[in-house]
Order: C-alpha cells, then structure tokens, then sequence
C-alpha cells in the first residue's frame, strides 16, 4: 500500500467524523494525529487489560477511602494544594474513586504494568467510545468496544442518584459540562461526555464559570443573568482550579473548591478522583504492599501482578533502570527515563511539570511496533489504554508514540483478533 493508498483510507475512515464535528483533531496543528491501520488485540491481552483496570481500581478506592479522612500532614505528602483539602474528604460516590478515569499500561514479557491512573481528567475518551467503533465498522473488523458506550451513561446517572442519596441538591436544568472551548479535543470530548451521560445539562466554556453570591454560575450570553450550577462536569484538572485567579487577585478557585466543601457543588469526576491521580498515591500504595499491611491478599496479589515499584525518593540509582515522573504531569511532561548508573537515556522535551515534586517508578519499555503513517512508515512505542467506568472494565485504547508517550503520540484504532 503506497503513501496515496493509505491517505485516501484515513480520508474514508475519518471524513465522516470530520464533517460531522464529532472528531475534529484528527489531525492536530496540521500533523496527524489518528492512525488508519488499527493496532491487533488479541481476546486475552483484552481481558488482562480489563481485569488489571478493574483490580486496581478496587485497591485504588479502598486507598483513597483511608486517605480522604487522614490529616493535612499525609494530604500535603501526597502533594494535594491546601485549597482542596477540604472538597476531597467528602465521601466517595458509590464505592469507586472516580466515575471515568483510564489506566494507562506497558504491555511487557512480565505482563502488563501499569504506568499511571488518569482518574481526574482522562481524555482519549471520544477515541475509544465512538472512533474505535466507526473505523472498525467501516474496515469490517471486529470493534473490542462495541456497546460499551452505555456504560457512560450508567455511571454517570449513577453518580447524580449518589449526590442526591447524600442529600445535595441536583436540578438537570443546573447541570453544566464545561471545558475550553477553543481547545477541538477538551471541547470535543465534553461535548461527548454530555450526550453520553444523559443527565441533561448543558455545555457551557470555561470562560463563562463566574463565582456569584456564593455560587458557581453561568454568566449568561446577555453579560448580566447568572445562572447558578449544581453539578459541574470539568474536563479541568483540579490542581490547576486550586492556584486560579481573578484579575484582581481573588482566589476564584479556592472559592469554586470551598463551595465543593460546602456541598454547594457537585463535581464529576468527584474530588476523590484527584487524590487518586496524584502519583504519590502509587508510591504510598506500594510502600503498604512492601510492608504486607492494609490490603488483602487478592489486593497484594493484584498489586505485585500490575503495579510497577514506585517511591518518594530514588531508591534504583546504581542498580535498576528507572523513571522519574512529576506527580501531576500529563501527557509525558517533564518524565525523564534514567539508566541504572543515573545517566538519562531520554527526557521530555517540553516546559510543563518540571517545578513539580516526583516519583521514582522501575522502568520497564513500552513494545515496539512498525506504523503506517501519512509521512510513511514510522516505528514507535505502544501504550495501552484500559477505562474503568462506575468501577466496572470498559474500552481499550492505543497510543503509538516514543518511549515517554507525549503529546505527539498517534492515535491508533484497535481491532479485535480472532
């Protein structure tokens, strides 16, 4: 297949999407952004994948369950600003840390290891729920996430009955999606998100979110009405809501987060899934499986299977490979892959994250793989995405990028094996 074959193929796959604005970044700044050959998964490494995503999301909750009561001391080891402290003591919704979070994973010849939770604002979403399926459909291959969509909107339903058992205050015509929107991704997916949930709502930028006589609102297209919100939707990180403000100085979103405090507002995902996002909680996590303490022996044993060694302090120089990770970086920032004698083999070469603290996790290498790309053919790094969904195993997702997955990553459909 020459380098025309395969443009007029990704025109066919992805076109329909285009036009429809249903995904609109597939291509980002000009570059290609989703592949048009799917990635294989065979059934087994899927239900491994789904079984790790669904066995430590168990061990997760079970964490932040204990950490969420604990004092600011552990709270400010973890790395959570002061400013959230009180919104992540509310009780979790429904036993589960977060309603929509995805595992990312390094399949290895030891099994598939778990490199990091994005619990509090996973993206990817649009790509596994509604891509996958459309390229799969349209190739004639079997989509290893047919159906699972619905799960979204069970999960979130299921978060709104869990506020309003607790006794908050939940109108649908007081239901906001909000995320940026000049950003095609954020926007796109929250947009996704709403029709999914199926909660009612509406989409609304962050630009227009205004604190107004101790409420978070909409400041309405008339530049006067503020309509107040009762449950937020925010593909907005909440580390980043924390240091927020005003151009006068207030501080909106240690106001927007003291509401949350005061049951005010309602939050998916839930602040419980920011404790769970902190990388710090992977090094407490393996520090109590080190100690045989806390977890069960299914949990250790699901721990010891899918976790990856992670610590506070560099515990490998001299003796094992490792990375070095900030504990709220996205999207690769500021990692840095180090050889056994401290040497770094590569480093991120973008700005964000550096000033953050770090963790230092064993390294293992992402699988190489061969792809067909508009530029020809390119070799990357596989990573694999797994959704957990209200608790329960959902998508699957692929990256192909380098051996720290950044921004620059591909997107590649997946497709079922026989």
């Amino acid at each position: 297949m020459n380098a025309t074959v395969y443009e007029k193929q990704r025109e066919r796959l992805y076109a329909p999407l285009r036009e429809t604005g249903e995904f609109v970044w597939e291509t980002i700044d000009g570059d290609e952004y989703a592949l048009a050959d799917p990635q294989p998964i065979s059934r087994s490494l899927r239900r491994t994948l789904q079984e790790a995503a669904e066995r430590l999301g168990r061990v997760y909750a079970r964490v932040v369950a204990v950490v969420r009561e604990s004092d600011d001391k552990l709270l400010r080891q973890l790395g959570l600003p002061e400013a959230t402290r009180g919104a992540v003591r509310l009780p979790m919704l429904g036993g589960a840390a977060t309603v929509i979070g995805r595992f990312d994973f390094a399949a290895t010849d030891d099994g598939v290891k778990m490199l990091e939770w994005n619990s509090d604002t996973p993206t990817s979403v649009v790509e596994a729920f509604r891509v996958n399926g459309a390229v799969c459909r349209a190739l004639g291959l079997a989509d290893p996430n047919e159906g699972m969509a619905s799960g979204i909107g069970a999960a979130f339903r299921a978060a709104v009955d869990a506020y309003r058992d607790a006794g908050w205050r939940i109108d649908a015509d007081r239901i906001a999606f909000a995320a940026l929107d000049w950003h095609e991704e954020d926007a796109g997916t929250t947009r996704y998100l709403l029709e999914a949930a199926g909660i009612g709502g509406r989409f609304v930028p962050l630009s227009s979110l205004r604190v107004h006589r101790d409420r978070l609102c909409v400041l309405e297209e008339d530049g006067v009405t503020h309509t107040p919100i009762d449950l937020l939707y925010r593909l907005h990180a909440l580390e980043k809501l924390a240091e927020e403000r005003d151009h006068d100085g207030y501080p909106t979103g240690a106001h927007v987060l003291d509401l949350v405090a005061r049951r005010k507002l309602a939050l998916i995902n839930p602040p419980s899934a920011f404790i769970a996002q902190t990388k710090a909680l992977q090094a407490l996590i393996w520090s109590l499986h080190e100690q045989r303490t806390f977890f069960t022996r299914e949990e250790h044993d699901a721990i010891e299977a899918f976790m990856l060694p992670t610590y506070m302090d560099n515990v490998f120089h001299g003796s094992t490979p490792y990375v070095c990770k900030p504990i709220f970086g996205r999207e690769g920032g500021a990692v840095v892959l180090y050889d056994a004698n401290g040497e770094a083999a590569e480093r991120d070469g973008e700005s964000l994250y550096w000033d953050q603290p770090s963790v230092y996790q064993r390294r293992v290498e992402l699988p190489p793989v061969r792809v067909r790309t508009l530029r020809g053919e390119v070799e990357g790094r596989l990573l694999w995405g797994a959704f957990l969904v209200g608790g329960r195993p959902s998508a699957i997702v692929a990256r192909v990028g380098g051996r720290i997955t950044g921004n620059a990553a591909f997107y590649a459909p997946v497709a079922l094996q026989d």
